[in-house]
């Protein structure tokens, strides 16, 4: 293989995860990494994104996240932040998809926005109590194994009701790994998550991670 295309397939198969220098957040070009994304942006692509932020919703987000992000980072909580950014968002009502799983944390949690006079909507996940084999689950993918009734997830009638409440941001809390995909696809309103379902770590997903060369080296 000649050094030019070594050169162009070194530049294809890298990506942001690959970069450890973050040259991206100050503009300091020339420190971009040879295979660098933002040297190679496509200027039209990135004018179409930068433009979006003209939409009312859009820059209402934006702009909103920006603040909660330039006044308490790394001050408040995520739970602290997530209000914060209800309040100053403009929010009147704010939908809870929630898994049943997770009740006890989404009491506590509206508990508090109920606290701070917002307006709250929770709906949990095993909602019209479906059986999984309805949709074709087979028994070897339930938790009983098919020896008794078991309601499936059912993420995307947790958006239709939060849509017919008319919800203006929904709030994630526990949804199984790609139950809150259908979720965020189906929903209406924007949606945030507070918090990530990982029963082994405490809800805390990034462990596994930190601890990659060690306990969890088997991933």
């Amino acid at each position: 293989m000649s050094e030019e295309k070594k050169e162009k397939a070194y530049r294809q198969c890298l990506t942001c995860a690959d970069c450890r220098v973050k040259s991206c957040m100050h503009k300091q070009e020339d420190k971009y990494p040879r295979f660098c994304l933002t040297a190679k942006v496509d200027k039209d692509l990135l004018a179409e994104a930068v433009a979006l932020y003209d939409d009312e919703v859009n820059k209402n987000l934006a702009l909103t996240a920006a603040e909660i992000e330039g006044q308490f980072y790394g001050k408040y909580t995520r739970v602290q932040e997530t209000v914060e950014f209800i309040k100053r968002y403009g929010a009147k009502k704010v939908g809870i998809a929630t898994c049943v799983g997770l009740l006890n944390e989404a009491g506590i949690f509206c508990s508090i926005l109920k606290n701070h006079g917002i307006q709250y909507y929770a709906v949990g996940c095993k909602i019209g109590a479906v059986e999984k084999s309805t949709i074709g689950i087979p028994p070897e993918n339930t938790l009983t194994k098919g020896e008794q009734y078991e309601s499936m997830c059912n993420p995307i009638m947790q958006a239709k009701i939060l849509n017919e409440q008319k919800t203006d941001l929904n709030i994630l809390i526990g949804l199984c790994v790609g139950h809150d995909a259908l979720f965020i696809k189906h929903a209406e309103a924007p949606t945030t998550v507070l918090i990530v379902k990982d029963r082994v770590t405490g809800h805390n997903p990034c462990v596994p991670l930190y601890t990659h060369n060690g306990l969890y080296s088997k991933i």
